[in-house]
């Protein structure tokens, strides 16, 4: 069902939710553009994103897992997200497996909204296993390339291949000549991410970041390395409390000696006594 906004132009089908174009959303108050943001919906039908199996799941959440905790570290501001509904000025929604924007409060959202939001999006990573080939590797290079989206890579889980894509610097601030994309060029089957500040390489099945020449781990992975360092802290504790054990028991032990001793000395002293007091006796006979 249609709803319209007559004052501004814009009319809102469900059927295929678009936010307004820019000029539309020029015109709005802000209690219209507010109408509009919650009309636009947060869920992604499955004609955006079909399932694509554990293969597509586990490498989209390896990626967010790893720039997160990256990002985190490092304290730089990024929004990070994975299928979230995203709506440019009077464009079809999409849904990127992940994405990134720099320089934004990374709060949690339902969905992002280009004229809401300030700034479209400069990262998206595309995963692809299964379905329509077509759509990674024909439909989001001109798409995104058309929306301005910085840099896109795609990781073609299949065929263990990685394409990637930048938009020249003249062409992003220049609206009146067309987007497109100039292919990364790999150096030593790494492909460098401008936007991200890091490299991206296959291992194996596997798409890893690099900053430098140490890669950024997974979830997998932290959790591995940080159960070793919790069973050596855990190892460190039971020998600093078998140390503790031993410690005691050798002040105890040396706590016993000590009143041994000093029950033998008094033992002494009152022999001693007696022994002269019996001397005395004698003495006096």
């Amino acid at each position: 069902m249609a709803q319209a906004l007559p004052t501004t132009g814009y009319v809102f089908d469900a059927a295929d939710p678009r936010a307004p174009t820019s000029e539309q959303w020029s015109r709005m108050t802000p209690a219209e553009r507010a109408r509009v943001v919650d009309m636009l919906p947060a869920d992604v039908p499955l004609d955006l994103m079909p399932p694509e199996g554990d293969a597509h799941r586990k490498a989209k959440r390896d990626a967010l897992d790893a720039l997160d905790g990256f990002f985190r570290r490092i304290g730089r501001k990024i929004y990070l997200s994975s299928e979230l509904a995203v709506f440019y000025p009077g464009e079809p929604r999409f849904a990127p497996d992940v994405l990134a924007v720099l320089d934004v409060e990374p709060h949690e959202r339902m969905k992002w909204v280009v004229d809401v939001e300030g700034k479209g999006i400069d990262f998206v990573l595309e995963v692809h296993v299964a379905g329509n080939r077509a759509k990674d590797h024909e439909d989001n290079v001109e798409r995104y390339a058309r929306l301005g989206v910085r840099e896109y890579f795609l990781f073609d889980r299949s065929r263990l291949r990685l394409h990637a894509y930048r938009l020249p610097a003249a062409q992003e601030g220049d609206p009146s000549r067309p987007r497109v994309y100039q292919r990364i060029v790999p150096q030593a089957g790494r492909f460098v991410s401008e936007v991200l500040g890091l490299d991206l390489l296959l291992d194996g099945s596997r798409l890893r970041f690099f900053a430098g020449n140490a890669p950024l781990e997974d979830a997998d992975e932290m959790i591995v390395r940080l159960g070793g360092m919790l069973d050596q802290v855990i190892a460190r504790q039971e020998e600093a409390q078998r140390l503790a054990e031993e410690l005691a028991a050798e002040l105890d032990r040396e706590r016993r000696l000590r009143e041994e001793e000093q029950r033998l000395r008094e033992e002494a002293e009152r022999q001693l006594e007696q022994a002269r007091a019996e001397i005395e006796r004698l003495k006096g006979r």
